[in-house]
């Protein structure tokens, strides 16, 4: 045993003196050359006893001589040196208990293992391991977990992207999923793995969602319904589990149906686009069509409803005219009647080219200009073509003429 111990003094020795002698020869440049120009090895029991000398110079102490005798390297002077080593590291291990928590993370110390604060962003010191240790959490950071696929949506996880939809068809889905970290606490003791929590957590609902909802609706209409309900179901088991973590966006990367029935679904999925397309055609040429009748009908409608109204119209003022007619004729007959025939003769006379002479009042010696009223007869043709409404009679007036001359014709009788 004795031997033991002397074998690994000699080489402690051994090892010290080749690191002063490594320091040494930063210091001085003519480490290792003797007089004479002989270089060889330098002597190891010198350099110690010049090391000693410089230990002894730092503390105060001189001494003389070769190093032997009260001036040697005795107990105390090895003493200084190993306080002076101890003290450097015990500086350096001090100065191992400081960090830095940049913007947007937070510190977490630990004293034996347990939880003793959160530190905020700053310089920051703690005691040293093992002591103490610190754990920086970055709370901006923006985590990303892949479900159904890695790093590509070609790099399918079959595993996980096969779901079941509510009408029993299989949907290929892959997701991907958000989130940051909001309590730093709970990120770091209270679960073992809280990042393959959030896969896990994110499958489930995504699986209960898609497991609820039919297969055309998770591929076209609802997408993104379906990523809200997955995210905020999500969000709510990993509450419950207490993960310290915010789920900050849940999105569909892709949806189909298997490879095995992408063909025969590109079919229904053309027929289906064909009936679409073939009822929006149906439904322009109604609305092109309906409209049309409606407004026709409605023209009809106001139509009948003018002449209605023209007809109730005509008639009350036929009447109203009539009853005046009457009071009148009540009032003077002979006069009213003489009157209408005049009126009629009038308007019948007046677009004819016939002339009346009446020769009982008359003498024998009759001239007729004939050509002079041949003229006013042309003439007054010409003004009733070019004017017909003011020289044509009314069908109206020569029904109301007819028939006063009826009336009168019965009372002569």
């Amino acid at each position: 045993m004795i031997g033991y111990l002397r074998t690994f003094r000699d080489y402690l020795k051994d090892r010290s003196l080749r690191f002063v002698g490594a320091l040494m020869s930063l210091n001085d440049p003519q480490w290792g050359r003797r007089p004479g120009g002989n270089q060889g090895p330098p002597d190891l029991d010198e350099l110690w006893r010049n090391f000693n000398k410089k230990l002894d110079g730092l503390f105060g102490r001189r001494g003389g001589g070769n190093g032997e005798g009260p001036s040697g390297p005795g107990a105390k002077r090895i003493g200084g040196g190993a306080g002076l080593l101890a003290g450097l590291i015990f500086a350096v291990w001090l100065a191992s208990g400081f960090y830095i928590v940049n913007e947007g993370q937070r510190g977490v110390v630990l004293r034996f293992g347990k939880y003793l604060e959160t530190t905020m962003p700053g310089p920051r010191w703690h005691l040293p391991y093992p002591v103490e240790t610190a754990e920086i959490v970055n709370l901006a950071q923006v985590r990303t977990v892949e479900i159904g696929y890695r790093n590509n949506v070609k790099s399918k996880v079959l595993k996980e992207s096969l779901m079941l939809t509510d009408d029993e068809n299989i949907i290929d889905v892959q997701f991907a999923v958000q989130y940051v970290l909001k309590s730093p606490n709970d990120y770091l003791f209270k679960n073992r793995g809280p990042d393959d929590a959030v896969l896990q957590a994110a499958e489930t609902a995504i699986r209960e969602v898609v497991g609820k909802s039919s297969m055309d609706f998770v591929l076209y209409e609802g997408r993104a319904e379906v990523a809200a309900r997955a995210q905020k179901l999500t969000q709510e088991i990993l509450d419950r589990y207490e993960t310290g973590i915010n789920i900050s966006k849940v999105t569909m990367q892709n949806a189909q149906p298997p490879e095995q029935v992408q063909a025969a679904f590109d079919d229904a999925v053309k027929a289906g686009q064909d009936r679409e397309r073939q009822k929006n055609e149906g439904q322009a040429y109604a609305n092109d069509v309906i409209p049309k009748a409606r407004g026709m009908a409605a023209r009809l409608v106001q139509e009948a409803e003018g002449y209605r109204q023209r007809v109730i119209e005509q008639a009350e003022g036929d009447a109203n005219r009539f009853r005046q007619v009457v009071a009148e004729y009540n009032k003077a007959p002979q006069v009213t009647r003489d009157r209408l025939y005049i009126d009629a003769m009038q308007q019948i006379l007046g677009s004819t080219s016939k002339v009346l002479v009446d020769q009982k009042g008359g003498s024998n010696l009759l001239y007729l200009p004939l050509d002079k009223l041949m003229q006013m007869t042309g003439g007054a043709s010409a003004d009733a073509v070019a004017k017909p409404a003011e020289t044509a009679p009314a069908p109206e007036s020569t029904a109301r003429t007819r028939d006063a001359f009826r009336s009168r014709d019965r009372e002569q009788r």
